[in-house]
């Protein structure tokens, strides 16, 4: 039998292409097993917390108010049990509650979960599509011997093709770390806006009980200064009294009078910033019916000595950790971009035909693939040094954050203590006008003194009496403002908290949320960097 030699070229030629393809594809798979062992790295800098040089050496200076006793974590979380009123209590459970801001803060909780979500997935094939099309074809000949034939014919197709970026780079491992930062930074930052609502509740409520003991003690002195206004009315028309006398007591009063309707606005104003903070629109507010009870006396008020790590642990200096730690990640991320990214694809696909005399074709590719953008490296660079100036910003507001929580604590305690020495001095004061105006009126009912006298001290104790609750007032939001400066206030998030069960219950209609509505929280704080 006679050998073509056509045939045996034609197959010398296709061994040849076959082994070139394999030689290729072992040169190939070469390379990518190369930059595999050089390349598996995490690129960018590890997340270290930044240093605060100057808290090893401060200590919080309480100008007398500390001693030397254990730090309780639970008796600054529930710093406003000490002033022992149930009022207060109530409402600070139902601005803790109801609060539109505390509810925001809990949505971008969930915000930054799924967020999270999205970049776990980057874990898995990127790419993993299913396709399939149907197409008509109908053709007509015009001329030839198949004039005026007709024929039609359907093709289809149909492929699933995946792909899966391989991480060499730390790309995907840098967005994880940067998502995780962003939500632990979520959970502190809702903690950090409890600690900010229960001081506002607090001392809104101190504001408005003191404003209306201000408005008491204006009524009871408009009171006494009238009835000295009609004795003086009643001495001039008898002719026992001068002009002078009578337009002073009536200057007097009306100013007192006078005072009376700015007070009562500024109680309507602090009643609706209250109604505010519980989610309620502007009017009453039930629990603030009658005038309340005296205000507290804290003048003793002893702080339990404070480390100075602990004011590392407030809320928001921990939100403003996270945030460093996310920024951080983002540099690898950008730095990712120098380098190619390494894929590896398949596709499975049929595709066939109406026509009966073809047959359909199965086909199966797989194999790897380089993407690198090598003529972009100025924006890469560029964008490198964007991150890191981001960094840089996010470290100095960490910085200025501890640096400014310093300062809060050291301003709230000089108050605490320079009123209550304030308070001490007023109440003898107070004593002492009370006994000025006590005298006045014996010497005037006695001829001894002119009526002057009398008004000189009405006045002056109307004054020390106003002037001894406003700072009474001031030395209680000192207190709350201490508290406050502290980290107080705040508690572990529960997956009920951050969200009301109505509001889960029309997100879950809107929605298919899985488990992230109901999945455990971590504890912020027991993780010294995301993994």
């Amino acid at each position: 039998m006679t050998r073509n030699p056509h045939s045996q070229t034609n197959n010398d030629h296709g061994r040849a292409c076959i082994l070139n393809k394999l030689q290729l594809c072992h040169r190939g798979v070469l390379f990518i097993l190369l930059i595999m062992a050089t390349a598996c790295t995490t690129l960018g800098p590890e997340y270290k917390e930044p240093e605060v040089t100057w808290l090893n050496d401060w200590q919080p200076d309480f100008y007398g108010l500390s001693n030397n006793t254990q730090q309780a974590t639970q008796d600054l979380r529930f710093w406003w049990l000490l002033f022992d009123d149930p009022v207060l209590n109530e409402l600070i459970t139902m601005a803790r509650r109801d609060n539109p801001s505390l509810r925001i803060a809990g949505l971008r909780i969930l915000e930054s979960r799924a967020a999270l979500g999205m970049a776990n997935s980057t874990s898995l094939p990127q790419l993993q599509q299913l396709g399939a099309s149907v197409t008509g074809i109908s053709t007509n000949n015009h001329g030839g011997i198949s004039d005026g034939s007709s024929e039609n014919l359907a093709a289809y197709q149909s492929a699933f093709r995946i792909g899966w970026e391989l991480d060499f780079w730390g790309r995907f491992r840098r967005g994880i770390e940067s998502a995780d930062a962003i939500f632990l930074s979520s959970i502190t930052a809702h903690q950090d806006l409890q600690v900010l609502l229960t001081a506002q509740a607090a001392d809104l409520y101190f504001s408005y009980r003191t404003i209306q003991h201000r408005i008491k003690i204006a009524h009871l002195n408009s009171t006494r200064q009238q009835r000295s206004f009609a004795i003086t009315e009643k001495l001039f028309a008898a002719g026992q009294g001068s002009e002078l006398d009578l337009q002073q007591a009536k200057t007097q009063y009306l100013a007192t009078r006078s005072t009376i309707p700015d007070l009562e606005g500024k109680l309507i104003q602090v009643r609706n910033a209250l109604a505010a903070l519980l989610g309620r629109p502007p009017g009453l507010i039930p629990e603030l019916a009658g005038e309340g009870g005296d205000l507290p006396d804290i003048g003793t008020l002893i702080i339990n000595e404070v480390p100075t790590r602990l004011l590392l642990r407030r809320p928001d200096i921990r939100s403003a950790a996270w945030r460093v730690a996310a920024q951080s990640a983002q540099i690898g991320l950008a730095k990712a971009d120098y380098y190619p990214a390494i894929s590896l694809l398949g596709s499975l696909g049929w595709s066939g035909n109406s026509v009966s005399a073809s047959a359909d074709t199965g086909q199966l590719i797989a194999g790897p693939s380089l993407s690198w953008n090598v003529f972009d490296q100025g924006r890469i660079r560029n964008n490198v040094r964007l991150q890191d100036a981001r960094l840089q910003q996010s470290i100095e507001a960490f910085q200025n954050t501890v640096l400014l929580a310093a300062r809060e604590i050291d301003d709230a305690a000089v108050i605490v203590v320079k009123t209550a020495e304030q308070q001490i001095i007023l109440e003898e004061t107070l004593i002492a006008a009370e006994r000025s105006l006590e005298l006045a009126n014996i010497r005037y009912r006695e001829g001894y003194a002119d009526f002057q006298r009398v008004l000189d001290a009405q006045r002056s104790l109307l004054s020390q009496a106003d002037r001894q609750l406003a700072i009474q007032g001031i030395h209680l939001s000192a207190i709350i403002q201490m508290y406050k400066a502290l980290g107080g206030g705040w508690a572990e998030i529960s997956e009920e908290s951050i969200v009301p069960e109505e509001t889960q219950q029309q997100m879950r209609n809107r929605t298919d949320w899985g488990n992230l509505l109901e999945a455990q929280l971590p504890a912020p704080n027991s993780r010294q960097r995301p993994e």
